[in-house]
């Protein structure tokens, strides 16, 4: 769908081969599919010009589409394939790409991917005419009469609505309309996604700028559906191709790891993979052990883990077996003949990934202390985990009637709604309906995509909601009950009363208790609770037609007080915020100093409360360790110093260790009543005007007061803050750390962490 991409043979970064599982050297089976070069697309260009398109013989250039196809399904109809390739390459002929290659040569490339993953007839039809209706004079309407419904409706779907009926509002609502077409087929994201690869792979005659552009958008939105959708073959190419654009010389580092590791002589998993396949022979179980390269991404996330990388670290074994039980069958014969890494066994079989995947992990160690990772499946768990929805053709297409080829049949009018559709798809399509604008779509599109792990809760009447890992009972109670959760008024979380701010766990069972009153509202602080776009974008919308509306059931004083009454106490600490002043310290570095502007307090106002902390040492005086300045819930410990007072630390800060090194006894603490609390919190962000003052004003609204703040001279464009901050209650720092996080430029926001005094 792209007219302006290019051959790679012209110019920008190569693109990095995406290894397919190979079989070792040693190993006395050929793999299942032998692996065919990558095609010569001047050379199908050429033959999609002068090849023969009549109407009883298939066109040259389209052979090597057949042959693929024919690999997955060998009896099915390729009259539709040699129809929609005459009408697509007679709509683009005189089209060329920017390579100046026949246009033709794209949607020809984008069809071989999807045959090479085993799609069915349908989808490699629509994937030929999918750029017809948007670049030609080719009509929809055009499209049904010719090869029916269903083409037409893939072929909408992966069509770009115009920009200069939408503008700036084009590509966002673009995804939009193939999300919602994705809803109903998951064929249309199918041929979305194989279209974004070939021009990933194309992508180097574009400037750069454009580049890294396209690049952005398919790490934030294309890659994280791909996983969902478990297209690994495709995903884990386009990370690659955008590791190779975004990140060049990280890319060309682990691209010589690669190259280095394969120039050593001697392979110690081949060695793995030999005594694997003898232990499985000496068992009797009939398995295929092949030798599965790392792709790009994968090595260089290994190398930031590990350090040094070892041979081992440059691949997994992949063992396929013919039945389920097959695959426990082989782990207990590698954990009873080899060295077992016990924590690196997971059951992706018993308990698939949301996205389809079922695998068995686990790893052995050398006797040289090298570790292999091995991954055990049935061949079609691996031909569903490499190729995810694609493998399974149309899963919305009622049962073929008996003797009716599977191609054939199609689902009928009315009935394309899927009630197996995974339950991020579904949770998407219900909140993107809610998005006022185009704009707010975009942004939590990305957001929601980023979160990429499923937890399932359980409900008392024995139903289950799928959520994304970190939501709390706020998110559950808008994923059960919409926009009625605005009455919601606590829960139980497995059978124990909780706030609405609990985050919930994997298997947790919560039951949602709704208030009776029909004015009840939700509150503006489960804005700070709520994860779901489905729930903050029903309870923004709910405080937009309520002004001054939103109450806090979670408040101990019965949540009755309304938000606008703090308003003058944020307007002052803001103000506060904004006075700060840089002054250039001695040693370079730029200090900001609050000045002493604050606001003198009714003599009878009563003191904010300090987090208490309870000593096993009665009577001893307590005091919160500034180093790493501990706040409810932190885990904490105690020692003593002179004069007999307790400081208190978190468990993970480096002078715990230092002091233990030195032989001092640990004193149990524990916190008691929550209150005011003071924190150091550490920005790290990209410099540019007005940072300073944007983020100290998001710190001020967020209700914190800034006690001291250090910002450090910017390095290669990037700047380190660090703030002192007192809360008035320990429970907001979550939102006060989002409420950072939000500000632009800024890209993480963590506790301080101080590092051990010197011995």
């Amino acid at each position: 769908m792209s007219a302006e991409a290019t051959n790679p043979a012209t110019a920008g970064p190569a693109a990095p081969p995406v290894p397919q599982a190979l079989t070792a050297s040693a190993a006395p089976a050929a793999p299942r599919r032998k692996t065919r070069p990558r095609i010569d697309l001047r050379r199908l260009g050429r033959a999609a010009l002068l090849g023969s398109a009549t109407r009883d013989k298939l066109p040259d250039a389209i052979g090597h589409v057949v042959e693929a196809h024919r690999a997955h399904h060998p009896d099915a109809d390729l009259e539709p394939l040699r129809r929609a390739y005459v009408l697509a390459e007679s709509s683009h002929r005189g089209q060329t790409r920017k390579s100046g290659e026949p246009y033709i040569t794209h949607p020809l490339a984008v069809t071989l991917i999807l045959a090479e993953l085993g799609a069915e007839t349908t989808t490699l039809t629509a994937s030929l005419l999918h750029d017809t209706v948007e670049d030609t004079d080719v009509t929809l309407e055009q499209v049904r009469e010719q090869f029916g419904e269903e083409v037409r409706y893939l072929v909408d779907g992966v069509t770009k609505l115009e920009k200069v009926d939408y503008g700036a509002a084009a590509e966002p609502e673009t995804f939009r309309k193939m999300l919602v077409a994705t809803g109903n087929d998951v064929r249309v994201m199918s041929i979305k996604l194989a279209d974004r690869l070939h021009n990933m792979r194309t992508l180097g005659v574009m400037r750069p700028e454009k580049q890294a552009r396209i690049a952005k958008v398919t790490r934030d939105v294309l890659i994280p559906l791909a996983e969902r959708l478990g297209v690994q073959a495709l995903k884990t190419e386009l990370e690659d191709l955008v590791f190779a654009v975004l990140h060049p010389e990280e890319y060309a580092r682990t691209r010589e790891l690669i190259a280095g590791n394969a120039a050593r002589p001697g392979d110690p998993l081949a060695e793995v993979a030999e005594e694997v396949r003898g232990v499985l022979r000496e068992a009797d179980i009939p398995a295929e052990v092949l030798i599965r390269p790392r792709h790009f991404v994968s090595v260089h996330r290994v190398a930031r883990k590990r350090g040094r990388l070892r041979g081992t670290d440059f691949g997994r074994l992949l063992v396929l077996v013919n039945e389920d039980a097959d695959c426990y069958a082989v782990l207990g014969e590698l954990h009873t003949c080899m060295t077992p890494v016990v924590s690196e066994f997971k059951d992706f079989i018993a308990v698939p990934k949301f996205n389809l995947y079922q695998s068995l992990h686990t790893a052995v160690a050398r006797p040289d202390g090298q570790m292999v990772e091995v991954l055990i499946r049935t061949h079609q768990m691996h031909k569903v985990a490499e190729a995810g929805v694609v493998a399974l053709g149309n899963p919305y297409a009622p049962a073929p009637e008996s003797g009716a080829p599977a191609d054939e049949a199609s689902p009928a009018e009315g009935e394309r709604v899927d009630p197996t559709r995974p339950g991020w798809l579904s949770r998407l399509l219900e909140w993107q309906r809610a998005a006022p604008d185009p704009d707010t779509f975009w942004s939590t599109l990305r957001e929601d995509l980023a979160q990429d792990r499923e937890i399932t809760v359980f409900r008392p009447d024995g139903g289950t909601l799928g959520l994304p890992e970190g939501a709390t009972c706020v998110d559950a109670a808008y994923a059960q009950y919409g926009e009625d959760a605005h009455a919601c008024i606590g829960a139980r979380v497995n059978g124990r009363l909780a706030t609405l701010s609990t985050v919930l766990r994997d298997g947790d069972t919560v039951q949602l208790l709704m208030g009776q009153d029909p004015a009840s509202e939700p509150s503006r602080e489960w804005l700070d609770h709520a994860h779901t776009p489905a729930a903050r974008i029903a309870i923004q919308r709910w405080l937009a037609t309520h002004p001054g509306g939103g109450t806090d059931p979670d408040d101990d004083a019965g949540a009755t007080e309304p938000d606008e009454r703090a308003a003058p106490d944020r307007t002052a600490a803001a103000a506060r915020a904004t006075s700060l002043r840089a002054t250039s310290a001695s040693d370079g570095e730029t200090t900001a100093h609050t000045r002493e502007t604050t606001a003198a307090a009714p003599a009878d106002a009563p003191r904010p409360r300090r987090a208490d902390v309870l000593a096993d040492r009665p009577g001893a005086a307590v005091r919160l360790a500034k180093c790493c300045t501990p706040v409810p819930p932190d885990e904490i410990t105690g020692f003593a110093v002179r004069g007999g007072v307790v400081t208190v630390h978190r468990v993970e800060c480096a002078a715990v260790a230092h002091m233990k090194g030195l032989g001092r006894a640990e004193i149990g603490v524990r916190w008691g009543d929550t209150a005011e609390c003071r924190v150091t919190l550490v920005a790290e962000s990209f410099g540019r005007p007005h940072l300073l003052a944007d983020l100290t004003e998001a710190i001020a609204l967020a209700g914190a007061e800034i006690v001291s703040a250090t910002v450090e001279p910017p390095s290669q464009q990037r700047v380190r803050h660090t703030y002192t901050l007192q809360l008035p209650d320990a429970s907001g720092l979550p939102a006060l750390m989002r409420a950072m996080r939000d500000v632009p430029g800024v890209y993480d926001v963590g506790r301080a962490q101080h590092q051990a005094p010197a011995s």
